[in-house]
C-alpha cells in the first residue's frame, strides 16, 4: 500500500478508481440506520427482559458497517442471546418469542425504509463537492452493506455518478463475505477493471476501514462521523478527515 500520512500527501487525482461506502460517507443515512437499529434492539431486548441497555457504543462496536444479519448476530451475542437463524423471507413483524436473526434484521430494514420515505435523504454537501472535484475520467463505485443502496442514491440524486453498486444484494447473490472482509471492495475494483493499488477506499465504519486495509488498496480514507479518528486510524485508515471536502 502506498502510505498516505497527511492531507497534503493525498492526491485523489493520482488514483484511477474511488470506492465509496454509502451510509455515512455519501449520505447521512448512517443516522437513519442508527435510529432504526436502536428502535429494533430496544424493543427486542425489552421483550426478553434484558436489563443492559442498547447504546450508540453498541452500534459502533457490533453493527456499524456490517451486513444486516451479521449485525444482529453480533449484538445479540454480546448479550448472550442466540435466536434461530430463520430465512431471508422471515417477516419483520414476528411475534415476541418467535423472532429469528433474519426476521429481526428485516424488522430493522422496514424501519429504515419507513424513516427514509418519511424524511427523505440529502447527500453530504462536502461529499458532493469532493465528487465534483474528481477528474472527469475517475472511475467510481459504491460498496455498501446496505440492500437499499440504489434507492438511497436515487433519492439523493446521485445514482448516475457511479458505474457500479456492490451492495448487500450483490454480496448475497455472489457469495461475497461482508466487511470487515475486503471481498466487496475487491469485487468493485474488478468490475471497474482497476487494480486495488490504483484504487482508494472511503469509509466511516471501523469494519469498512478494516476491509479496505485488508485489500491492499492504494489508500484508505476514514471519514469520522462518530466512530472516532483514533479508532479509524487503528483499523488501518491512512488518513482520517471529518468531511471529504477537506481533501477536495
Amino acid at each position: 500500500m502506498a502510505l498516505v500520512t497527511a492531507q497534503s500527501s493525498f492526491r485523489p487525482a493520482s488514483f484511477t478508481a474511488h470506492l465509496f461506502d454509502l451510509d455515512g460517507v455519501i449520505t447521512p443515512t448512517a443516522e437513519v440506520h442508527m435510529r432504526a437499529w436502536a428502535r429494533m434492539f430496544e424493543g427486542f431486548l425489552a421483550s426478553r427482559g434484558v436489563t443492559e441497555p442498547y447504546t450508540d457504543a453498541d452500534y459502533f462496536a457490533h453493527v456499524d458497517g456490517r451486513p444486516r444479519y451479521e449485525g444482529v448476530r453480533a449484538l445479540l451475542a454480546s448479550r448472550g442471546i442466540t435466536p434461530p437463524e430463520g430465512e431471508d423471507t422471515d417477516p419483520g413483524d414476528q411475534p415476541p418469542g418467535e423472532e429469528t436473526v433474519r426476521g429481526l434484521g428485516n424488522r430493522k430494514n422496514d424501519l429504515v425504509l419507513a424513516l427514509l420515505r418519511a424524511d427523505g435523504v440529502s447527500p453530504y454537501p462536502g461529499t458532493v463537492a469532493f465528487l465534483d472535484a474528481l477528474p472527469a475520467d475517475a472511475r467510481l463505485a459504491i460498496v455498501s452493506s446496505s440492500r437499499n443502496a440504489e434507492e438511497v442514491l436515487r433519492g439523493a440524486g446521485l445514482l448516475d455518478r457511479f458505474e457500479h453498486i456492490v451492495d448487500g444484494n450483490v454480496a448475497a447473490r455472489d457469495g461475497l463475505p461482508g466487511k470487515p472482509a475486503p471481498d466487496t471492495f475487491l469485487h468493485a475494483a474488478r468490475l471497474l477493471g482497476v487494480e486495488p493499488a490504483q484504487s482508494v477506499v472511503y469509509e466511516d465504519a471501523v469494519s469498512g476501514v478494516q476491509a479496505g486495509a485488508a485489500g491492499d488498496f492504494g489508500a484508505v480514507i476514514g471519514v469520522d462521523r462518530g466512530a472516532g479518528a483514533a479508532e479509524l486510524s487503528a483499523a488501518g485508515a491512512n488518513l482520517v478527515v471529518a468531511d471529504l471536502e477537506e481533501i477536495a
